[in-house]
Parts: structure tokens; sequence; C-alpha cells
């Protein structure tokens, strides 16, 4: 008995020398990729946001210390339809992280799970920031969140296999409280369907498109081209007959194009969230929606 007794001081001290489960690592590229992450692997995932939401997601640089954080990533979660085309594949190629690279397990497009809104007939550079596999912006339709988060869910326990069982669960738990807050944006909203906007940048399909919003034009002569004075000159003739009940621009558009039209057309001009982050109100995904309803209910009376 005292044999066995003796062995246990050794056998504490060897096991509270045992290193903790380190957490997943998980690079996502945009703010509303990192709140997702965050919100369904909670203490067990480390998360880091590239990209902030009064920036634009469009142009973005490859800085040395987003290929430091690549190279020590575990998962990759970017949006994908080109979106970080410009900056992207470059910092995953410095990094020199394998398990990241697209096709691998750790790198993951929200794009490949949901349906793409504005997908071209043609590609022409011409034609603006126009992205082959349609418009990028899909997390402005909250109904994308939740198939982008099963599927990340997912992919998180293929990752992190000890954790599968947690990610799956606490998927389901914000799912259940997603699905109350759908249906209670959706009454809210209900006076927004068929209303005509504006728009300064193609920011905005998915949204329109769950709400039922009717874009009559955008700012922008083509996507990502600044408007001139005689442009929207043009735009505020041609759409005189039938005004718009708001012009809408994101938090990170320049503000000067849509408070010119605001002022001419004397409509209201809405700035929406955009994102995570985006205003005071939209410090998480529910909160991005609850602002966006709040502020478009406001303006479109």
């Amino acid at each position: 008995m005292t044999r066995v007794f003796s062995l246990i001081p050794f056998i504490v001290i060897a096991l509270s020398g045992t290193p903790a489960q380190a957490a997943l690592n998980i690079f996502a590229t945009v703010p509303e990729w990192a709140a997702l992450a965050q919100e369904i692997g909670a203490d067990k995932v480390k998360v880091f946001a590239a990209t902030q939401a009064l920036q634009d997601p469009h142009h973005v640089e490859a800085k040395p210390s987003l290929i430091t954080r690549l190279r020590n990533a575990d998962l990759v979660v970017a949006t994908g339809a080109e979106l970080e085309v410009g900056w992207l594949p470059l910092a995953l190629r410095e990094s020199g992280n394998g398990k990241v690279q697209p096709g691998q397990p750790g790198y993951f497009e929200a794009a490949g799970f949901v349906h793409m809104l504005e997908v071209p007939t043609r590609l022409n550079r011409a034609d603006g920031d126009v992205h082959a596999a349609g418009n990028p912006h899909i997390q402005t339709d909250p109904r994308n969140i939740l198939k982008v988060g099963e599927a990340l869910a997912k992919r998180m326990g293929e990752v992190d296999a000890a954790n599968a069982a947690t990610y799956s669960a606490s998927f389901h738990a914000f799912a259940e409280r997603w699905r109350t807050a759908l249906t209670r944006w959706e009454a809210a909203a209900a006076p927004l369907r068929g209303q005509p906007v504006v728009s300064q940048h193609k920011a905005w399909p998915y949204l329109y498109d769950w709400l039922g919003l009717k874009e009559m034009a955008t700012l922008e002569p083509k996507p990502g081209v600044e408007p001139s004075v005689a442009h929207l000159g043009e735009l505020l003739t041609r759409l005189s007959n039938q005004p718009p009940k708001a012009v809408i621009r994101t938090a990170y558009n320049s503000p000067r194009p849509a408070e010119w039209y605001s002022q001419q057309a004397h409509v209201p001009l809405v700035v929406l969230p955009f994102t995570v982050g985006g205003s005071d109100g939209a410090k998480d995904l529910f909160g991005l929606f609850e602002d966006t309803v709040a502020r478009l209910k406001a303006a479109v009376k």
C-alpha cells in the first residue's frame, strides 16, 4: 500500500506538466467570417481577421504581417469568388504553409456553399471590377450565414477532429438563435419589400434579394469606378420621374458621391455597416443585421 501511494506525487507532477491542447488557429480574410468562426469555435479557437470593416475588401496588400499570420494558421477562411484575388494567393504562397493552400483541408472558401448572384455572361476588364464567379458580397444575406456556418463547422471538425463534436454543437446552438432572429428581422423589414433604392457600389444584391428591395441604379458607372459629377447628373435626370426612396453606401465607401446624390435628389442617405464592426451597433453578426434593418427602416418609409 505504501508503495502505491508513493507513486501519486509523481503522477500528479507528470499530469501537471502535460501541455494544454493548442487552440485552432484561424485566419479569416474578412470580419464576418472571423465572427462566424468565433461563434462556432468559442474557446477552442484563436481567430484573426486580416481586414476590418472600414477597409475596402477589394484592395488589400499582402503585407509581411499577414504572411506571418498565415505561416502559423491551421485554417484559412476566405470569401472566395475572387474577392481576395489581389492579395491572398501571393500571401499564401509566401507563407510556405502547405496545410492552408487551396485544395487542402486547411483552406475554406465561403462562396462555394451559397447560390451566387450576378454571375457575368462575359468577362471584360472594360466592364469594371467584375467577378467571374458572381458578386462576392454574400454576407449581406443572413440566410447565407447559416449555409456557410454549417459548412465551416464541418470543416473545423475535419481540421481539428478532437473538437469536432464541440464545433457541431456550437453551430447548432448558434443556428437556433439565428433562425429566431431571422424571423424577427424579416417581420420588421416587411415594409421595405418593393421599395426602390440607389446603391453607390454593387455591394448589396444579396441583401436586396433577401429583403425584396429594388435597385434602380448604382452611382458607380462600372463596379469599382468612381463616378464623375457628369455621370451623377445624368443619373439624377434619368431617375427624376421615378426617384428612389434612399441612396445606400457601405461604411467603407467614399462619402462624396452618395452625399451629392442625396442632396440633389432630396432622398435619405443610408450608410450600412456591411460587415461586423461597420457601425457602433454591428459589434457581432446579430448586431450587423439588427442595425442594417433598423437603418433601412428609418430611411425608407
